[in-house]
């Protein structure tokens, strides 16, 4: 079961990444670019997914994840349950989601960094 301490030091480390808080809720953003954020209660993690494979994540764990608002559809976006993801989990989804957001290199040199992936 994750929680949000298990991502939130990552979220802060990562390079260019930096945390705000909006009404609230914390986010993680790149320059103005929001890749991870927290509902108000702190129970779901919404963060950046490729449009084109979300309905199957969605489809695939209906328990674990849900399609943004209506409103959110037009974005990379997909919500998680933070109870049903277990901490490595959550913290790949905010690597993979950080990774939507910065240049390639960026990306590359963490894996040189983490060649085994999320701490």
């Amino acid at each position: 079961m994750a929680v949000i301490d298990d991502v939130r030091p990552l979220g802060t480390t990562l390079e260019r990444s930096y945390p705000v808080y909006v009404h609230g809720r914390l986010k993680f953003r790149v320059k103005q670019i929001v890749y991870v954020g927290f509902s108000l209660d702190e129970t779901v993690m919404g963060f950046a997914f490729p449009k084109d494979e979300r309905e199957a994540l969605v489809a695939s764990e209906p328990h674990k994840f849900q399609l943004p608002s209506v409103s959110d559809m037009r974005f990379n976006w997909v919500h998680a349950e933070l109870a049903e993801l277990d901490s490595a989990e959550a913290r790949e989804f905010v690597v993979d989601a950080w990774r939507m957001v910065v240049p390639k290199k960026l990306s590359l040199a963490y894996d040189l960094i983490h060649p085994d992936g999320p701490g």
